[in-house]
This record gives C-alpha cells, sequence and structure tokens, in this order.
C-alpha cells in the first residue's frame, strides 16, 4: 500500500501543493472503501485536490455541484421514456469516484439521496435497484465558515463518512510553490500532467492487504474505550456510534500499513482518532459557546483512555 501511495501522491503533487495529509486520508478511504468529507475554508484545493486524486486513479469520474433547486433524481438518475419503453437513465453517482461539491448547498431531501449510495453501494429508482461501480468513494466538500443558504448534514450522514479531512492554508513555502504551478489563464494546466497511475486492481489489493493487518485484544479495546468515553464526556450530547469505532480500528490499520507494518499500534489509533470522530460528536449548545471544539472533545476522550502496553 505504501507504494500505491507514493505512485499516487507523486501524481497528485503535480497539481497540489502542501495537502499531503489529506491525500493520505484519500488514499487509505479509498483502499477501505470509505468515504471523505473535505472541509475547509475557499481557495483552499478542496475540489482541485479531489479532481487530481480521481485522476491518479484509472477509473470512472463523476462531479456533481449541489445546489438548493437540486432534485434527488438529479443525483441518483431517473427513468425516461426512450423509443416507446421506459429506461432508466442513470445520474452521476454512477461513477468510482464522485466528487459531491458543497454537498451542503443542496436541501435535506437531496442530501439523503446520497444515503442509500454510501451505505448499501446502490440506488433504487422507481422501487428497481441499481448497483453502484465497484470500487465507489463519495469525496464531499463544505465550507465550515460560510452558512447563510447552507443545509447542515444530519447526523446520520455525517456517521457514514469514514473521514473529515481538514483542508486548511498551506505553509509560506507550499503557497510560494504552487504559484510556481504551470497555469492557462487562472485555471491548473498541470492537472492535465496527472496521469493515471492505480486503477480497481490495486485498491482491491491494498483492501485485501489492510484486512491481513493484526490487531491485538488490547488495541481493540483501546478503540472501544475511546469510542465509549466520547459518550461519557461533559458538553457531548452524542458521541460516537459502534459504527465509529469499526472505522477508526479500520483506518488504525491502513495507518499501520502505511508505516510498513502489518499490525496496528495504539500511536496508530490515536493518529487516526481526529479525522475519523470528530465530525461524528454532537456538542450541547453551551459547550460551542464555550469554544469547546469536537476536536477538543476527541483529544479528551483520548486523555481519559489508559494506552495500552
Amino acid at each position: 500500500m505504501k507504494d500505491l501511495h507514493d505512485r499516487v501522491a507523486a501524481e497528485v503533487r503535480r497539481a497540489v501543493v502542501g495537502q499531503d495529509h489529506a491525500l493520505g486520508l484519500l488514499l487509505a478511504a479509498a483502499a477501505l472503501g470509505g468515504h471523505v468529507l473535505l472541509e475547509g475554508p475557499p481557495g483552499t484545493a478542496k475540489t482541485l485536490l479531489a479532481r487530481a486524486f480521481a485522476r491518479a486513479l484509472d477509473t470512472t469520474f463523476g462531479r456533481i455541484q449541489f445546489t438548493p433547486d437540486m432534485l434527488p433524481s438529479d443525483v441518483t438518475g431517473t427513468v425516461a421514456l426512450r423509443s416507446g419503453d421506459l429506461q432508466f437513465r442513470p445520474g452521476p453517482i454512477f461513477a468510482s469516484v464522485v466528487l459531491a461539491d458543497e454537498v451542503n448547498r443542496t436541501p435535506p431531501k437531496t442530501q439523503a439521496a446520497l444515503l442509500e449510495a454510501m451505505e448499501e453501494r446502490q440506488v433504487t429508482v422507481d422501487g428497481e435497484r441499481h448497483p453502484l461501480p465497484e470500487p465507489f468513494v463519495v469525496l464531499a466538500t463544505q465550507n465550515p465558515v460560510e452558512y447563510e443558504g447552507t443545509y447542515p448534514l444530519p447526523e446520520a450522514q455525517l456517521d457514514r463518512f469514514l473521514f473529515r479531512a481538514e483542508v486548511g492554508y498551506p505553509s509560506e513555502e507550499d503557497e510560494r510553490a504552487l504559484l510556481k504551478l504551470a497555469r492557462r489563464g487562472l485555471a491548473p494546466a498541470a492537472l492535465d500532467d496527472v496521469r493515471a497511475v492505480a486503477g480497481p486492481d490495486d485498491l482491491r489489493a491494498a483492501r485485501d492487504a489492510v484486512g491481513a493487518v493484526r490487531a491485538t485484544d488490547a488495541v481493540e479495546a483501546f478503540v472501544v474505550a475511546i469510542a465509549r468515553a466520547t459518550r461519557d464526556l461533559p458538553g457531548v450530547t452524542l458521541g460516537a456510534s459502534p459504527r465509529a469505532a469499526v472505522h477508526l480500528l479500520a483506518a488504525a490499520r491502513a495507518a499501520a500499513l502505511l508505516a510498513g507494518r502489518d499490525y496496528v499500534t495504539p500511536d496508530d489509533v490515536v493518529h487516526m482518532a481526529r479525522p475519523v470522530l470528530a465530525h461524528r460528536l454532537v456538542l450541547a449548545p453551551e459547550a460551542e459557546l464555550d469554544r469547546f471544539t469536537a476536536a477538543d472533545a476527541v483529544a479528551a476522550a483520548l486523555a481519559t483512555v489508559p494506552v495500552p502496553r
């Protein structure tokens, strides 16, 4: 998996500078069959990162630009009359890598069209089930600082994202490096240079390799203790779900494999705790008034659980 990461990262870096942590989460999610919520202020290359990542994979790509007037059928597809017969016309969700751009700008009814797809890898239209491609990864973006005209994602949908990747401002060195990238006017010309260096077979092999990574009973107990600790924190009204614990152990296995090991350490769990857990926690209003964040809650949960030795 490390070789796969190095190949994909080398291509993505042709177009995107300074987002290596988010890129690592994208690759781990693709290998695990999970989905990623890319969150950050405008202009930090969230959409560009998703597009470059998709180009580095030899798979199909679909982009959905979410707007307030979108309907569920704009995502899943619809049944249309063709040559006198009713036929299903697939929507943009029918791709291996789907970019759900500004996902919080569409109403809950349309957001819900993603739920079945993300969880069951299928959509149901007019009572008929339509399986989605394999692999299938949703990369959703949202802006955390602009809430006017947005519809916050419900907890049930947030819980379906394996990671929330925080795409922040680059360092001064990286920001100067990105100014040197080739452009056609304002458009990044380097995106055309990104080549497909991995395909579905590579992702399936990576998934098998992650599944073979060992986790001791002590590490599994550590994961469960962290998830349960988030439910008992003052200021947290909804803690991490059992699904979050499953996702955290899977992410820790991926982190171990990227580090060149076939076993999980507590450090792998701690390293993945924030991107896996923070977006799933719901804080009480008084905690938010005290500027207590979900990241703070994850840190507090980690502090209460003894690290196995």
